[in-house]
């Protein structure tokens, strides 16, 4: 059984790889990302999962793997940045508060999909001046929902989680995990 990892991210190749994992391919999915007029972050981001899921071409022995990670301040989605601006409007919006992020896995096998979500409260602490220049000059906000990522620099803000740390990087590993191993495939394998 093939492999294909619906997603142009590096970190979830990376903590595929953490559980044993290598895809056969990458086939990143080109969807609409945008929420509808009044949808919630939590099925938002499920939808997203799933939606990605089914655009990825595949033959019906390929298991497709996708994920969506969403960020949450109450029910306003954040999801990435446009710009510079709308980077640091987010991170303004989180700073001193908490707020939830949602990541969906989603495996397709031909015509069924499996979709898990879940959802991990971060608080991030009040940010100077300096420590949200810094952040928006580094780039790492670009491309990443909320306008953060907890794997680097950002990782000073957040003094505190509850939930998985992996789901908030890209890819809950627990559940990933779960979702491979009941659709037959191998996992925490060697790496060739």
């Amino acid at each position: 059984m093939r492999l294909i990892l619906g997603s142009a991210s590096p970190r979830r190749k990376e903590l595929l790889a953490q559980i044993g994992v290598v895809p056969d391919d990458i086939r990143p999915p080109d969807i609409n990302e945008d929420p509808a007029k009044g949808e919630l972050p939590r099925p938002y981001c499920a939808r997203m999962a799933i939606e990605k899921a089914r655009a990825v071409q595949a033959s019906d022995d390929e298991l497709v793997l996708c994920a969506d990670t969403t960020v949450a301040l109450g029910r306003r989605i954040l999801g990435k940045p446009r710009d510079a601006g709308e980077a640091a409007e987010f991170l303004l919006a989180l700073a001193g508060r908490r707020h939830n992020v949602i990541t969906a896995v989603a495996l397709r096998l031909g015509d069924r999909v499996w979709e898990r979500d879940v959802v991990t409260a971060v608080k991030f602490k009040r940010l100077s001046d300096e420590e949200l220049n810094a952040y928006l000059r580094s780039g790492e906000w670009d491309g990443k929902a909320g306008g953060y990522g907890i794997q680097g620099m950002a990782g000073a803000f957040v003094p505190w989680i509850s939930g998985s740390f992996s789901a908030v990087v890209g890819l809950p590993l627990a559940e990933t995990a779960g979702l491979l191993q009941g659709a037959g495939f191998p996992v925490y394998q060697e790496a060739p």
